[in-house]
């Protein structure tokens, strides 16, 4: 039904606005406070209306697809003759209610022509077909509705399933698999249709529609959905609404809401694949990395959009669903929880895992004493030694996510393709990588005539004045692009007044631990001072919060 969506804004204030194209699958990504909420909201008022409102800030406009055949959809939604017109009169009663009576000309031009008369369109057509489901919406989703008269045409999601063989052994093996227990509808209830879940599937359809004693023990033995989980609740109003529903545009605000993460990804599987070939959309905000694989896994085509509001700048950016099932399915970031770099302003890579805890702790202290400095909303990951870096950093800055490399100073060690590897991550440019090569040559060499041990013993400390400048100008280029290297050697050369006994990590970071404290009111508990690592966090906060920065790709 969607054919584009434009925001006002795209990777780069000098770009132009952002274009997204038909998918039937759109799942909009970022970090807190990014505007994925926000997006959900215009976009169905849009669809609603056909009209921005005065407090869009994200949504520029929606194109819509035509339909193949505007007469077979107006007789779809044609009630019939409002009982008061007069023979010959152009009227007709439309759309769910029998009051809703308009001018059969006017409504059908707006069906043939959906993007000149946009507001007839979406008001008289689009808003029937557009569910918009928010947690307090799909909570009440499995609530008892009406059996109504089964021999109208049904629009109540119960209703449908309760005629609906196909579609209600749909719904069964969805929620069967999810929660190995079977849907059924239970018709015992003063006309109404209630959902339990039940421990064995009905023999046939006379026990599962009857009202007999057979049928009558069966659904005594059944739980009723109210006495469930909100999880389980969510997860069945979302599939019973779109299989059984009629929308055709499904907006969803994080659907993880209430939802184990393998759920999540069942979810985004499951409502994906049910919609594929059906010519309809489903338009989602989401915080979970589970979800958003889910989505992708089902082969269904979807965009995935991320959003970020940074420095009163807003970005928008497509990204590339083939990079992020590469990405999930590549064992080391899948292991590292790489994808989960989408739902951060940041990302900081170290070389090990004792490395990611120290600067993790040192940034929380500086988000809590001096907020100024400290990374804010920052995904700190290790991978398993400096030749892996590149590994993540450079799917992440593809996706336009800032991200940063921490390293030990015997990086200088590494030529070759862990060089160029590194550098070509942060997006260097390959004549500055061809020139730096020589330099970490020529550094490495004075670096061994000096003390092959200089990682342990003071870094770039020990090299003569002329070769420590040519060093520090080095690392310093390399800061420019997001490379941090620990220049006083390695992650035991920080806070050296605190004595640790211990040379080597994990022992090393388990005994500082001890000393720096775990309680903010002690006197003891250590706080961010000047200088030595404190200095080294907020150096690599300000190049991440640097609308300049280099080696982030537009």
């Amino acid at each position: 039904m969607i054919k584009k969506i434009i925001l006002k804004f795209s990777s780069s204030p000098a770009n132009p606005l952002l274009e997204i194209n038909e998918a039937p699958i759109t799942v909009f990504v970022g970090p807190n406070n990014s505007g994925k909420s926000k997006i959900l909201m215009e976009i169905h008022q849009y669809c609603l209306s056909g009209n921005r409102i005065n407090s869009d800030v994200i949504l520029e406009n929606i194109e819509f697809n035509h339909l193949e055949n505007p007469e077979n959809e107006l007789n779809e939604l044609t009630l019939g003759p409002f009982e008061h017109n007069k023979e010959g009169q152009n009227f007709i009663n439309y759309g769910k209610s029998r009051y809703n009576v308009v001018d059969r000309n006017e409504i059908l031009n707006a069906l043939c022509n959906p993007n000149k008369i946009k507001q007839r369109y979406c008001d008289q057509f689009v808003s029937f077909f557009t569910r918009m489901f928010n947690g307090v919406e799909r909570i009440k989703l499995i609530e008892p509705q009406p059996i109504g008269e089964l021999l109208n045409k049904s629009y109540d999601t119960l209703q449908v399933l309760f005629k609906d063989d196909n579609k209600r052994k749909e719904v069964r093996r969805i929620i069967f698999d999810a929660f190995k227990k079977y849907f059924v509808l239970d018709p015992t209830s003063n006309g109404q249709l209630r959902i339990r879940l039940s421990d064995k599937e009905p023999i046939d359809i006379k026990q599962e529609r009857g009202l007999h004693d057979e049928a009558l023990e069966f659904y005594r033995k059944s739980l009723d959905i109210a006495l469930t989980s909100d999880g389980v609740k969510a997860f069945v109003g979302i599939i019973t609404s779109i299989i059984a529903g009629d929308p055709r545009i499904i907006i969803i605000d994080e659907p993880e809401a209430f939802l184990h993460p393998s759920l999540s990804y069942k979810l985004g599987k499951e409502i994906s694949s049910s919609i594929n070939g059906a010519q309809k959309n489903i338009i989602a905000s989401t915080h979970s990395s589970f979800f958003l694989m889910g989505c992708i896994s089902s082969g269904v085509p979807i965009n995935i959009i991320r959003l970020t509001y940074s420095n009163y700048i807003p970005t928008a950016r497509v990204l590339s669903s083939e990079k992020v099932l590469k990405m999930m399915r590549h064992p080391l970031l899948r292991s590292t929880g790489v994808l989960n770099g989408l739902f951060y302003d940041y990302v900081i890579v170290t070389e090990a895992d004792s490395d990611r805890s120290f600067y993790q702790e040192i940034n929380e202290r500086l988000m809590m004493f001096d907020p100024n400095n400290g990374i804010f909303n920052c995904l700190f990951l290790n991978t398993q030694n400096k030749q892996t870096i590149h590994e993540i950093m450079k799917p992440l800055r593809e996706m336009g996510i800032p991200c940063a490399a921490i390293v030990d100073i015997d990086v200088i060690k590494e030529g070759g393709t862990v060089w160029s590897n590194l550098l070509k991550s942060a997006f260097v440019p390959p004549v500055t990588i061809d020139s730096s090569a020589n330099s970490r040559s020529n550094l490495m060499n004075r670096f061994n005539a000096k003390d092959d041990k200089f990682k342990t013993n003071g870094g770039i400390n020990i090299l003569d004045d002329t070769d420590k400048e040519s060093c520090n100008n080095l690392f310093d280029q390399l800061d420019d692009y997001g490379i941090f290297t620990v220049r006083n050697g390695e992650l035991e050369s920080w806070l050296k007044e605190l004595d640790i006994k211990a040379k080597h990590s994990p022992a090393w970071l388990i005994e500082l631990f001890e000393k720096i404290g775990d309680d903010p009111l002690n006197k003891d508990y250590i706080k961010p001072s000047t200088g030595d690592v404190w200095a080294f966090i907020t150096k690599i906060n300000k190049w991440l919060n640097n609308s300049t920065r280099k080696g982030i790709p537009n």
